[in-house]
């Protein structure tokens, strides 16, 4: 098994750390994980970008032609992205920037999320990559959820142990807003 991510916006909306936070989960889990992040000279409100592999065995490359999911949380990044998604893929849209834009796919899971909505009932509306992350989990389990509250209280803890909590109630709300429903 072997899947990958990329988490794309604009630079300071966590993408980054959203992509550690999945890696360090990852290797909880007991996995192999790569991070790559990409990003512009402007950081904060320039483009930026993380891949994440994530496998159960080595990972031969950390060339990605086709990403199993994406994480578009602006429209230049749906419009970069959405075509390198796998058939069958995840494409995640942060529907708070995106409104009713689509990824224009009918061959890939469509995830509709209200990123900042759903991070302001977490507890802070800014940490909308840690709702797509909590949604990525819930829809596809790649790992566990467990792992990414112990990542996120290591890595949030260890720079910010006041937002810990909102990190956790934000990764939770995307959880339950990424999770499959049940079939009846």
């Amino acid at each position: 098994m072997e899947h990958s991510v990329v988490f794309a916006g604009f630079g300071g909306q966590g993408l980054l750390f959203a992509g550690q936070v999945l890696a360090r989960a990852a290797i909880k889990d007991g996995l192999e994980a790569f991070w790559i992040p990409s990003y512009g000279p402007e950081m904060r409100g320039g483009t930026a970008s993380c891949t994440v592999i994530v496998g159960d065995g080595p990972i031969g490359s950390p060339v990605v032609d086709r990403f199993d999911a994406a994480v578009t949380m602006n429209l230049p990044s749906l419009r970069k992205f959405a075509p390198r998604v796998a058939p069958g893929g995840l494409l995640a849209m942060n529907t708070s920037l995106l409104g009713k834009e689509t990824g224009g796919r009918h061959d890939v899971d469509e995830l509709h999320l209200l990123c900042t909505e759903l991070a302001a009932r977490g507890g802070d509306d800014k940490l909308v990559t840690i709702v797509a992350l909590g949604a990525l989990v819930g829809r596809l389990g790649w790992v566990t959820p467990g792992a990414v509250r112990a990542a996120l209280r290591e890595m949030a803890g260890r720079k910010r142990p006041e937002i810990v909590e909102a990190d956790l109630g934000a990764f939770d709300a995307g959880l339950e807003a990424g999770a499959v429903p049940a079939a009846t």
